[in-house]
């Protein structure tokens, strides 16, 4: 009997291993990934192959094909999201289906970029499955403006099918035409088998839009569309290493947790044992991580950990909730209510009860129905409370993951309307008098999309589910802000401005453009003076050239750093006004984001996110407030090049820094590096000449020589600056030392003189001898070198950099793995720099927002904890 048990035990164990299998990588039954357009099998970032969509095409407009002019940094891949097909009629594809019992997970790509002979502000269309419409007089223009994203994701579980091929029909609206760069479709494993208990719906509520009233209900014949999936208490998982294959994006909680208590976040170390549920419901790091109110049982009674998401009105929404406690050993050591809209959803949770067991992941469902009370769109709050009644061992409410889906209706709709964009924005579109179509008629609305696609995602969240209102916030005097629901750190704030606010006017003896002025919130003096309590001497948290960098709260609740100028300073109106120029248009993970400014009775202040860690010098030399490991060190420079590398070819035109030092590099609670402080920034809108003529600028210590000679800017002259900063890091002292004898007084000068000679590793920090492996270090010596050539044609490019620091990265974490290729990179001469500089354009772009790595804003793409601004050393002046 034992035998056969154990048989049997080792057969399911071998089913549930094929199971899983199955579901890994897409490689699933019914799972196709196209490239819409393209006439060629494609490869992305990811290394999933695509495939051209051509032969699914079973009638409609099938000539129309365009590729993108413009990349925007924040794709994470080239493939599907640069080639597109256009539709000017009804277009149906249709897929085969072989499990017909499975939900048909969709996912559509649009990237509203700019396409020859199409404007792409002109695109309205709708979009159905089977019987089911996702979307209607959908823009995703307008949709990716509002959202500050560059490209759009939606995502589907479609309802089980029952024929052997699903339909999936673009319509464009009268007059319009529709796009469509990707499709994916997966079959998903049993994710919503659960009757989910429905949560404060009345009879008349449940049976208008989803049938008999009970008190739980099935949700099969309904499909869904995800709104929102965050890991709570963690960071951004990317869709990569997402479990069984789904390649779901998982996103930092942050943005949406509400109110000035936010509980503290844990990471630990553990084991999740996968048995009450299935590792397909979500992966081991939303459940190795943990939101908590805190240790304090008087304080946690006095608020509920609560987070806020917009939704739109009049549809239902499965709420999903993930717990795993590693912590807790018995039942009602910790029990709680959950909320959701106010109403009881569970009045006394205990996961060890629902889990059995310590360390096992569980999901519970529920299901609430978001009213029309405002006339348009609304808000889920889900609220946590510790259970006072059932006299738990602590007083105190965890939550891992959170997952919200929209319901289909009785009409099998899905679709809700565009989100709204910003009342500034709207101003400045009217004034550019470009026609759009909204439900069939022509109005006027401008296009500011322009060519990077409004690349905010690329702070690190790239593939974004985006498909969500604006989160609404009141500002003083009452007006609404709106910003991206989605957690891009340093571009969560708005683009509205308070009534202060003149576009493209003059403000005293500066002049901000349109663009800028949409792009960026104005403040009020008197918000300046209130955020930073009358300019206390106590908020301040550095000083530069610009003058004092303060910080301070806006908003009631957001912690940002405002750098206001010094009238005697010798940085001041172009400077000003170069900042805002640079950072209102500037969007990437790894460049500090500026919120606003203000301008008013002789004041200039700047308004940035507060960047937590503060600058890379305090952490390498000025200080140690912490050590940092040479891995942390390493991934800090690469992060600042992948930043550089964007201003150098990403943007519009090359953007050349001209002050790159380690106060300039801001390191977010994360330590996520970010670039900051432009404003001594040159454009070159013409590099054709390969150079910018102007007046010698900067910072001793980093001045590249050749510039200093001839006064010729270019971007190789950001190069040198960051190669000083290398050594700055692996040898943990200054740019310059006057205390040191002559030949050491400059680092750049010193270092080169140590590697030439072979002695470098005498002069490293003394807190990383022997922590560095000997390739690593090589690698990474002869890149800082390099970096340091006297002329700028020797210099290798922002993008080898890059390329080379994440090479170092590699080795020292895997000695023996990398070594391998590196015969074939080491051959890189000057000769071959462009062409590899043509795949190195994808280095940038794989940070995907991981406002997670670094979750990167966060970035944190909004973690309205991130912290310092520039320039928080002393150095009066540059």
């Amino acid at each position: 009997m034992k035998i056969k048990s154990c048989t049997i035990l080792l057969f399911f164990a071998c089913l549930c291993s094929i199971f899983n299998q199955i579901y890994a990588a897409g490689k699933g039954p019914n799972a196709l990934f196209l490239t819409c357009g393209s006439s060629a099998v494609g490869t992305d970032a990811d290394g999933r192959k695509w495939e051209p969509d051509s032969k699914y095409l079973i009638s409609g407009d099938k000539q129309n094909v365009a590729e993108a002019t413009t990349q925007d940094p924040s794709l994470p891949s080239d493939v599907p999201y640069m080639t597109t097909r256009i539709f000017t009629s009804e277009t149906t594809y249709e897929f085969p289906i072989t499990d017909t019992t499975s939900r048909p997970l969709l996912r559509l790509h649009f990237y509203p970029g700019s396409y020859p002979k199409f404007n792409i502000s002109n695109s309205y269309f709708a979009v159905t499955a089977g019987k089911t419409i996702l979307v209607s007089n959908f823009s995703a223009y307008i949709t990716a403006e509002a959202l500050s994203q560059g490209y759009i994701i939606k995502e589907y579980f479609l309802a089980a099918i029952d024929s052997s091929t699903l339909k999936v029909t673009i319509k464009p609206s009268n007059g319009s035409f529709a796009f469509i760069n990707g499709i994916e479709l997966i079959t998903s494993p049993p994710l919503f088998d659960q009757d989910p208990k429905l949560v404060g719906v009345s009879s008349q509520d449940a049976s208008t839009n989803l049938g008999p009233f009970d008190q739980s209900m099935s949700i099969t014949p309904n499909s869904l569309e995800t709104m929102f999936r965050v890991n709570v208490g963690g960071q951004y998982i990317s869709p990569k290493t997402d479990s069984a294959g789904l390649e779901r994006s998982w996103y930092d909680d942050t943005p949406y947790v509400f109110g000035a208590s936010t509980g503290v976040s844990y990471e630990a170390n553990v084991s999740i044992n996968y048995k009450a549920i299935q590792p397909y419901f979500a992966p081991n790091d939303v459940y190795t991580t943990v939101r908590a109110m805190g240790p304090d049982s008087n304080l946690n009674k006095q608020y509920n950990l609560t987070w806020v998401f917009q939704v739109d009105a009049n549809f239902s929404y499965l709420v999903r909730f993930h717990w795993c406690d590693w912590q807790m050993d018995r039942v009602n050591q910790r029990v709680f209510t959950i909320y959701i809209n106010n109403k009881t959803a569970e009045a006394q949770a205990d996961v060890i009860d629902w889990a059995k067991k310590k360390g096992d992941p569980i999901y519970k469902d529920y299901i609430i129905y978001v009213d029309d009370k405002s006339g348009g769109d609304d808000q889920i709050w889900v609220g946590l409370h510790p259970s006072v009644t059932s006299k738990p061992e602590y007083l105190d409410a965890i939550l891992n993951g959170l997952e919200i889906f929209k319901i289909s209706d009785a009409k099998s709709n899905l679709a809700g309307p565009n989100p709204a964009i910003s009342n500034l924005m709207q101003k400045y579109l009217e004034s550019e008098q470009v026609p759009q179509f909204n439900n069939g008629k022509k109005t006027y609305t401008g296009a500011i999309i322009g060519g990077a696609a409004g690349g905010a995602a690329a702070f690190g969240v790239a593939v974004a589910i985006v498909f969500m209102y604006n989160k609404k916030r009141k500002m003083r005097g009452g007006e609404t802000c709106t910003s991206s629901w989605l957690p891009i750190y340093g571009n969560s704030h708005s683009g509205t401005a308070s009534k202060s606010t003149i576009s493209g006017k003059s403000h005293g003896s500066t002049t901000i453009s349109s663009d800028a002025a949409c792009n960026c919130r104005y403040f009020s003096l008197a918000e300046i003076k209130q955020a930073t309590k009358n300019f206390d001497e106590s908020y301040v948290i550095g000083v530069g050239g610009f003058g004092k960098v303060y910080k301070g709260i806006i908003d009631g609740e957001t912690k940002v750093a405002i750098k206001r100028s010094n009238p005697s300073s010798e940085q001041g109106v172009n400077e000003f006004q170069t900042e805002i120029e640079m950072l209102s248009k500037l969007r990437h993970r790894h460049l500090v984001s500026l919120i606003g400014f203000c301008e008013e009775d002789n004041e200039m202040a700047l308004v940035y996110d507060y960047m937590g860690k503060g600058t890379l010098r305090e952490h390498i030399y000025k200080g140690n407030k912490i050590t940092l490991s040479w891995k942390q060190r390493l991934e800090i420079c690469i992060g600042a090049a992948r930043g550089l590398h964007y201003l150098h070819t990403g943007a519009k035109y090359t953007i050349i820094h001209r002050d790159v030092k380690t106060t300039n590099i801001l390191l977010d609670d994360k330590w996520v590096a970010k670039v900051s402080d432009f404003g001594l920034s040159k454009t070159g809108p013409n590099m054709n000449q390969g150079h910018v003529s102007t007046v010698v600028k900067g910072s001793f210590g980093y001045l590249d020589p050749e510039y200093f000679r001839r006064q010729q800017l270019t971007e190789k002259s950001d190069v040198y600056s960051f190669g000083v900063v290398l050594f700055e890091v692996l040898c943990a002292r200054p740019a310059l030392n006057p205390s040191l004898p002559k030949e050491q007084v400059s680092l750049a000068d010193w270092a080169l003189h140590c590697q030439r000679k072979g002695i470098l590793e005498d002069i490293i920090d003394p807190q990383l001898k022997g922590k560095i492996q000997p390739e690593c270090l090589k690698k990474f010596a002869e890149t800082a070198e390099k970096c340091l050539s006297d002329h700028g044609i020797n210099r290798p490019s922002m993008g080898d950099v890059l390329w080379n620091l994440e090479y170092a990265l590699q080795v020292q974490e895997n000695p023996d793995g990398a070594k391998s290729g590196s015969e074939d990179r080491q051959s890189l001469t000057i000769e071959n720099v462009e062409a590899i500089n043509q795949q190195n354009m994808m280095a940038m772009h794989r940070s995907i927002l991981s406002l997670g790595s670094e979750s990167d804003l966060g970035e944190d793409p909004n973690d309205n904890t991130n912290d310092i601004f520039s320039q928080i050393v002393n150095p009066k002046g540059r």
